[in-house]
């Protein structure tokens, strides 16, 4: 574990602390042998967002073997998608019973068909239409992340070097590529983001922004976070643009995005 992982984990730790919460952003996995064996060390879990990393590993292990609770997520922008959706792994099976219960309205089936409601909950199942949607994906899906990576090695080719841009972490094994979303300083080229990605509409081309800083939110300022309590965050927040990445993409569609980007940040 590096002294700065080291030291923010140990900063943020309180006595109401429970779990460690990670964000595989992206796709590509965090540092989860560090992160794991601190939790084991203070006796906390370790919950993933593994939204972008379906498919996704770290040092040769899938995302979703190793933390107490791994949510993914299949919305239609995702690596694999089931239309709308996503799924729960667990570490522990005597925890599954009770999100099989929570999902559905809180029933517990009882011998001879009756049931029973044991607590107040949702219906949150998955349809069996969208189950078979995800299954004949999951057969693709190293096929979807290989396209993603090449896509995504695209980018790195035609991008690399130009003034004003940070290009993402560079490609690595178990990376999933979900996101392509490299940092541009807007200031600096005598601009706003809001008229870069207007600009890069006009030419049909269309950009996202994900994501900004979450405790910038109403939300959280409501709980008293405030600008410069985590200034990575808001640099990220303030300069990220997320360029297409999809299966259906070829290279000379990479070529079009990267030649409207290095127009507008070289005009």
């Amino acid at each position: 574990m590096s002294l700065e992982l080291k030291t923010q984990l140990e900063a943020a730790l309180s006595p109401r602390t429970r779990a460690i919460a990670v964000v595989h952003y992206g796709g590509i996995g965090c540092n989860m042998d560090a992160i794991c064996g601190f939790a084991r060390k203070h006796g906390l879990r370790v919950i993933e967002d593994a939204a972008h990393a379906m498919g996704a590993s770290y040092r040769g292990r899938r995302i979703g073997a190793q933390g107490d609770l791994v949510a993914f997520s299949f919305h239609p922008n995702k690596n694999l998608t089931t239309i709308e959706g996503g799924a729960l792994s667990f570490a522990d099976p005597g925890e599954v019973e009770r999100a099989e219960r929570l999902r559905f309205h809180g029933i517990r089936k009882l011998p001879g068909g009756e049931m029973d409601v044991l607590e107040p909950a949702s219906k949150s199942n998955m349809p069996d239409v969208s189950a078979s949607i995800g299954l004949a994906q999951l057969k693709k899906l190293e096929q979807f992340n290989a396209k993603r990576a090449a896509l995504a090695r695209r980018y790195f080719s035609k991008l690399d070097g130009l003034k004003h841009l940070r290009l993402p972490a560079p490609d690595r094994p178990g990376h999933a590529w979900h996101l392509f979303a490299p940092l541009i300083d807007f200031d600096a080229i005598g601009t706003t983001r809001r008229e870069f990605i207007e600009a890069m509409q006009a030419r049909g081309i269309g950009v996202g922004v994900h994501y900004l800083a979450l405790h910038l939110f109403h939300a959280y300022r409501r709980l008293g976070y405030r600008e410069g309590d985590f200034p990575n965050a808001e640099t990220v927040g303030a300069r990220t643009l997320t360029l297409p990445l999809f299966t259906r993409m070829t290279e000379a569609d990479v070529d079009r995005v990267c030649a409207a980007l290095r127009a507008l940040i070289l005009n």
